[in-house]
């Protein structure tokens, strides 16, 4: 049971192994959404997300006889650095059981904690069954990354610590992927404060828990498709959707596009790395309905590859009209690239890449074609750019653009 005693009893154990991550005030989001809003940054935690809270939590409730047959559990990673973590503190073998398409750097540091490593299916849920199996096989001892009331408990401890530092808060984003963090968080919430409103929030192509509370029941996706891989899971908790139940007020879910966004306001706002699906809280503050409340959004994780964060920052900036590629039709005759340059430049049009062809039509006299990948300050700037082209005579036109 998720009660206040066991809430009170996790957040003294987590205590040992998190950091202490202090409510980080943005004026910046605030400003945007009319709120005042806070981030509780659970991506500076030391294995770089929540989960460590809710593993070690649970692994000082196993009895020594299950610690010492070994701990298996499957994860997209946060969760897998949490329980070989807290298996590394308490002296005991891990084998974590990851999706395929799990981040590097979260497979890495799950090895660099001392697990054993077994990479098996596309998504978690695949992941899952043959962690199960492996647990029959071999007698390991299986602890659940959600659907689990004391991994659920030491997850709420969040929550705990938010009211001691922002007592009159008055909503609490979460994200959920399988329900853990969710039922933690909302079930504690509501024993401190009952008109608190906690929010869960998922990604629309990963969104299993809103289609359970519409359904009344735990239901599974055929599939999800999401880039927040964190949260990517076909069927939440079946042991924890009655809290979930109970105590979320409401969920959100948000598109790949708006946490593609959120990525830059954190790195340029904030100076945060958060993943993909810590950033939902950030994404979904948007559409909460209300003005002037003092809202918390939690950042679960920051453990992002190099080659994902480049991905996201790029499709960012297209995506906030600060870079485009615009085709334009030129005559094949000498000076007519410089002038175009000109224009870009006498509009502070910053140029990234340029392409050429001459084979465009055939008659190379009458047009060539000019692809200019172009660097902007946002929208505003991008339409002056496109304006003065157009008044030069050039037609241009947007493409697909591709750095």
């Amino acid at each position: 049971m998720l009660t206040l005693d066991k809430f009170e009893e996790a957040s003294e154990i987590v205590k040992k192994v998190t950091m202490e991550t202090k409510l980080v005030y943005s004026s910046y989001l605030s400003n945007a959404t009319g709120n005042k809003v806070y981030l509780k940054p659970e991506n500076m935690q030391m294995t770089g997300a929540y989960k460590l809270r809710g593993a070690y939590y649970k692994m000082s409730t196993l009895s020594d006889e299950e610690r010492a047959k070994g701990i298996i559990t499957a994860s997209a990673g946060n969760h897998a650095q949490g329980v070989a973590y807290a298996a590394r503190e308490y002296g005991c073998k891990a084998v974590i059981v990851m999706p395929t398409t799990t981040p590097l750097i979260k497979v890495n540091r799950t090895k660099g904690y001392g697990a054993e490593v077994i990479l098996y299916g596309d998504v978690y849920d695949e992941a899952c069954s043959e962690a199960l199996r492996l647990a029959d096989e071999k007698g390991y001892t299986f602890i659940h990354p959600f659907d689990d009331p004391a991994v659920a408990t030491g997850q709420g401890s969040i929550a705990m610590e938010i009211f001691k530092e922002l007592p009159l808060v008055d909503y609490i984003l979460v994200p959920i992927g399988g329900g853990g963090l969710a039922a933690g968080v909302s079930t504690l919430a509501k024993l401190m404060n009952p008109k608190i409103r906690v929010i869960g929030v998922e990604p629309e192509g990963a969104a299993c828990m809103k289609a359970s509370l519409e359904a009344g029941e735990v239901v599974t996706l055929e599939s999800v498709n999401t880039i927040a891989d964190g949260t990517a899971v076909k069927t939440p908790g079946v042991n924890i959707f009655p809290y979930i139940k109970e105590n979320l007020d409401d969920i959100i879910t948000v598109p790949d596009e708006d946490v593609i966004v959120s990525f830059l306001d954190m790195v340029e706002n904030h100076k945060m790395v958060v993943e993909n699906s810590g950033l939902l809280t950030v994404a979904a503050l948007k559409n909460l309905d209300c003005k002037g409340k003092k809202v918390v959004a939690i950042l679960s994780g920051g453990n992002m590859d190099v080659i994902t964060m480049s991905s996201v920052v790029q499709q960012g900036l297209i995506m906030r009209d600060r870079i485009f590629t615009v085709s334009v039709l030129l005559p094949d005759k000498p000076g007519e690239l410089s002038r175009v340059a000109a224009v870009i430049a006498e509009n502070n049009g910053n140029v990234i890449k340029l392409e050429h062809n001459q084979f465009v039509s055939t008659n190379r006299n009458a047009a060539v074609e000019l692809r200019i990948t172009l660097e902007a300050f946002g929208t505003e700037h991008k339409n002056e750019i496109l304006e003065a082209l157009t008044e030069g005579g050039y037609r241009p036109k947007i493409v697909r653009t591709s750095v």
